[in-house]
């Protein structure tokens, strides 16, 4: 079975993880290029504040100025509009050689999609799909988004990836509008739940479950 390493890293300011990912994506690239083996990776964490907008995303969906935002902004080149990370948000990259999982982009997010949605049901919440509306959303009376999804991939290697809020101060999420939609809400785990909800226990549920949907096996590493 193929293998991936799991990097947890607590949580971090998006530059230093960013840093990283474009380090394991980059050496990867490289690795393919001289027709060498390349390696998987999870990389787990949460953010301290910040806004990200994607490379064909637009300002003016970022609904306050830079001094109001109270967080940092980075314009970035995934896919996507604008988002937020934050505490209480679990945050997923993964770096991936899709051509060694032997699967296309379209398939890869359908699979990242996938892994929110069956990790939701252990917490009895029916995560769903909008046609032109990325993401995973909760849809009985309203439509609330629980799950961000941009990625990017260049010779099929994989970064950037998905973002889900277990716990996360919703309230940054007025400072947006997020994806570049309208009319829609952000909600998370413990506000639909009305409880206390452990990251760390649905980082475990997650990584199992992403195992699960990309058949693959996951090894722990420890990463200074």
């Amino acid at each position: 079975m193929i293998s991936f390493k799991v990097i947890d890293l607590g949580l971090k300011k998006y530059l230093e993880v960013l840093q990283l990912q474009e380090e394991l994506f980059n050496k990867n690239i490289k690795a393919k290029l001289n027709e060498n083996p390349t390696e998987n990776y999870l990389i787990l964490c949460e953010h301290e504040p910040v806004f990200t907008l994607g490379k064909s995303g637009k300002r003016e969906n970022i609904l306050v100025s830079n001094e109001d935002m109270n967080a940092e902004f980075f314009h970035v080149n995934r896919g996507g509009d604008v988002t937020f990370h934050g505490p209480g948000q679990l945050v997923v990259y993964p770096i991936l050689d899709l051509d060694v999982l032997q699967i296309g982009l379209a398939q890869y997010i359908l699979q990242l999609e996938e892994t929110i949605i069956v990790s939701l049901k252990e917490y009895g919440l029916k995560g769903e799909r909008i046609e032109d509306a990325a993401g995973i959303w909760l849809r009985d009376n309203t439509d609330r988004k629980v799950g961000a999804i941009g990625v990017k991939a260049s010779r099929n290697i994989t970064m950037h990836g998905i973002a889900i809020n277990i716990n996360t101060d919703l309230s940054y999420f007025d400072k947006i509008r997020a994806c570049g939609l309208e009319g829609k809400g952000t909600t998370s785990i413990q506000k639909e739940l009305r409880e206390e909800t452990s990251l760390e226990d649905y980082k475990k549920i997650f990584t199992k479950k992403f195992s699960d949907v990309f058949s693959m096996n996951a090894e722990q590493l420890t990463f200074n």
